[in-house]
Order: structure tokens, then C-alpha cells, then sequence
């Protein structure tokens, strides 16, 4: 007689199995895998370890960093008006609720892809140490630095709601799960006319972190859909269509950024109707921004494009699909998953490239680097490695961190796996 069979919910055979880290046979693998590597890792540790003694013996011990805990919040926002911040974190909550949003809904989805193709997505503590721990630590030095309870307390109540909101993500129906999206860029959108609208501050007063990150998400938002345009474009069948698109991605991505940059901060405005009010120099910036991503994600999706095989369209086609279903519901999903790396590098790239608006008087994280040590506490006392060396560890801490990510859901959605 056989035993009877036990079926378990959902979310017990839905869960995969954990993993486990065996650090001697990581190192085996990673570091002494063959005879010519174990010599490259007996010759290079001790420099390694050398060179990492030195920077945390820096980091805690010779660095001073009162030039840091004394202008905190004019790296964080430049010259923003300080009775004026309660916008930014208003700012900042909306965002955290819409990304925290968007964050469960992309994970409970590719998390249901992942169980749907008998996929493994259960990750150790150690992963999530190796991604979550950079961010956070980098957070809490902030707090520290500002030696006040307020902003503690305000950063606690704006990770709780994006939390809150990522959890509740996790309950919403796979019908509702396509308005996220649209519900995160209206968040976007809200957030910086909460900072700029109804009597608030002008963006030619932002500065600091605040002006980059602006420059990275708005151009992001606009960019990634506009580059897909122009990808779809380039593939047309209608040959107008195809070779406008390919010469506006082939004039931006052979133009330098900071060639681009200079044409709209000089040019630009001579090329506007007499009556036609000029932009300001923050909006200029920004289209430029745009502008120069859109075409680097049209070049990255029409690679993803051309990976999808041909037999996926013709499955299509004999399903009846229109060829904008085809495009939308089965190719392009496709193409988008295979080129998650390229797009998360784009952005990563936008992210540091953003340092470039100093050329053009912009007051960015790193123009406020150069300009703190101008102070007359500070004056030709040696401080600005110190504040160089904050403001590229606030770079490597983000551009880490979307790496991880990518990362992540690359393993979620399988990319690479057949």
C-alpha cells in the first residue's frame, strides 16, 4: 500500500532551498582553483591586505573629518535653504513609498518566474550582508556626522514606510501589478514639484547630492522608455523611421557628454524663438542628460532585441498577435531581461558622469568637495583629501549597491539560464 501523498500551500513548495556558504571550499575554488592562480594569490594578498590596513587605519584613525561632520548638509544639498528641507523629506518619503512599491512588486514576480521555471533564488545571510551592509553602514556614518536626533528619527520613519510598502507589494494582485510602474513615476514626478512647487525653492538653488541624484533619476525616468522607443525605431520596417533613429543614436553616443553639456549651456539658447523663455540651467543640463542616455539604452535594448531568436516572433505570429502584441507581450520582456547588466551599467555610468555639470558652474557633490575646503577653518590645511575621499566613497557605496541589485535580479529572472 502505498503512503499517502501530502501536498503542502503555496508557500511552502514555492520556497526554495536555502543555501549554504562553505568558506574553505570558496576559497579553494576562488583562490587556489589552479597552480598559476594560487601563485597570483600568494603574490598579491599581502598587497591587498596592505593596501586595506592602510585605508580603514585612514578611515579611523588619521583622517579628520570635521571638515565632513562641520558641512553635512551642504554636501547633502548644497545651498538649498535650510526652513525649507521639511520639503525634502516630504520628497523623500513619497519616494520610499513608491520604490519600496515597485521594489516588492519586482520581487514577488520574478520570484514567482523563478519557482514557475524550477528555479533556486533563496539567498544566505551573507548575501544579503553583501548587499544591504555598504549602504547601511554609509547611513549610519551619515547619521553620525550630523549628531542630531532629528535626522535619525526621519531616516527610521522613511525606511519604515518604504518597507511597509514593500511588503504590502507583495499582496497585490498580478492584474493591478502593471499600474506599479505608472504609480512610481507619478511618485517621481510628485516628490520634485513637492521640493519646487507652491512657493518652494527653485532648482538653480539645489546643490550637492540632491542636484545629482536629480539629474540621475529624472534622466533616468525619461531615458529608459524614450531609448526603448528608438530601439523599436531602429528596427522598423518603414525606412524614414529607421534611419532618423539611427542617426540621433549615432550623433549622441559619437558626441562627448561634455561637448553636449557646453552646447546647451552656450548654444542652445540662440537657437530659440526671440519670445520663447529660455530654460534654466538645471533644465538644460538635464535634457542633455536625456538626450545622451536615450541613445546608449536604444544601442543596449536593440542588443537584446537582436538576442531574441527569431522562432519567439514566429510563435508569435502564429498565435495571431498583432505586431504590437508581439512586440510588447513576447519579444521585447526578452530583450529587456537579457540586457539587465547593460542597463544597470548605463545608469551607473549617468550616476558618475553627473559630476560633470561643475564644469558648466554647477554646485554638485563634487564642486561642494572642492568648495568646502575653501572655508578659512580649512584653508590650505590639507583637508581636501579628506572630503575627495567621502564623496568618492558616497559614489562607490551607490554605484555597489545598483551593481548588487542587478545582480539579484538577474539570478531571479535567470538570466543566463536556459
Amino acid at each position: 500500500m502505498s503512503a499517502p501523498v501530502t501536498t503542502g500551500t503555496g508557500a511552502d513548495t514555492a520556497r526554495p532551498p536555502q543555501r549554504r556558504v562553505d568558506p574553505a571550499r570558496w576559497v579553494r575554488d576562488n583562490l587556489f582553483p589552479t597552480p598559476f592562480n594560487s601563485v597570483l594569490t600568494l603574490v598579491f594578498a599581502p598587497l591587498v591586505v596592505w593596501a586595506t590596513w592602510r585605508f580603514a587605519r585612514f578611515l579611523v584613525v588619521s583622517a579628520r573629518w570635521e571638515i565632513v561632520e562641520t558641512n553635512l548638509t551642504l554636501y547633502v544639498v548644497g545651498g538649498f535653504p535650510r526652513e525649507q528641507l521639511w520639503r525634502l523629506w516630504l520628497a523623500l518619503t513619497i519616494l520610499a513609498a513608491v520604490f519600496g512599491l515597485l521594489g516588492g512588486v519586482v520581487g514577488v514576480t520574478a520570484r514567482e518566474a523563478a519557482v514557475a521555471a524550477g528555479r533556486t533564488t533563496a539567498t544566505t545571510r551573507w548575501d544579503r550582508l553583501a548587499r544591504l551592509g555598504p549602504p547601511a553602514l554609509l547611513l549610519l556614518v551619515l547619521l553620525g556626522f550630523s549628531r542630531t536626533f532629528t535626522p535619525l528619527l526621519l531616516t527610521g520613519a522613511v525606511v519604515a514606510i518604504g518597507l511597509s510598502l514593500s511588503l504590502v507589494a507583495r499582496r497585490i494582485p498580478a492584474a493591478l501589478r502593471r499600474a506599479v510602474p505608472l504609480i512610481t513615476v507619478a511618485g517621481v514626478v510628485v516628490s520634485l514639484y513637492s521640493i519646487s512647487s507652491f512657493g518652494g525653492v527653485p532648482r538653480d538653488e539645489w546643490g550637492g547630492l540632491l542636484i545629482t541624484m536629480y539629474y540621475t533619476i529624472g534622466a533616468l525616468v525619461v531615458s529608459y522608455p524614450v531609448g526603448i522607443l528608438f530601439a523599436l525605431g531602429r528596427r522598423s520596417s518603414l525606412p524614414m523611421v529607421r534611419w532618423v533613429c539611427g542617426a540621433y543614436v549615432e550623433f549622441f553616443r559619437g558626441s562627448p557628454l561634455i561637448t553636449l553639456l557646453f552646447t546647451g549651456w552656450l548654444v542652445l539658447p540662440f537657437f530659440l524663438p526671440a519670445d520663447f523663455p529660455t530654460p534654466t540651467l538645471v533644465t538644460r543640463a538635464l535634457i542633455i542628460f536625456i538626450l545622451f542616455t536615450s541613445a546608449y539604452v536604444a544601442e543596449i535594448v536593440r542588443g537584446g532585441l537582436q538576442a531574441v531568436g527569431r522562432g519567439q516572433w514566429e510563435a508569435a505570429q502564429a498565435l495571431g498577435l498583432s505586431p504590437w502584441k508581439q512586440t510588447r507581450l513576447i519579444v521585447l520582456p526578452q530583450a529587456l531581461r537579457a540586457v539587465i547588466p547593460g542597463l544597470v551599467g548605463q545608469a551607473i555610468s549617468l550616476f558618475k558622469d553627473t559630476t560633470l555639470v561643475l564644469i558648466i558652474g554647477q554646485q554638485d557633490l563634487l564642486a561642494i568637495a572642492q568648495n568646502v575646503t575653501k572655508q578659512d577653518e580649512f584653508l590650505g590645511q590639507g583637508y581636501i583629501i579628506e572630503s575627495l575621499v567621502f564623496v568618492g566613497i558616497v559614489y562607490w557605496v551607490a554605484s555597489y549597491w545598483l551593481s548588487k541589485e542587478s545582480q539579484r535580479l538577474e539570478v531571479r529572472l535567470g538570466v543566463g539560464q536556459r
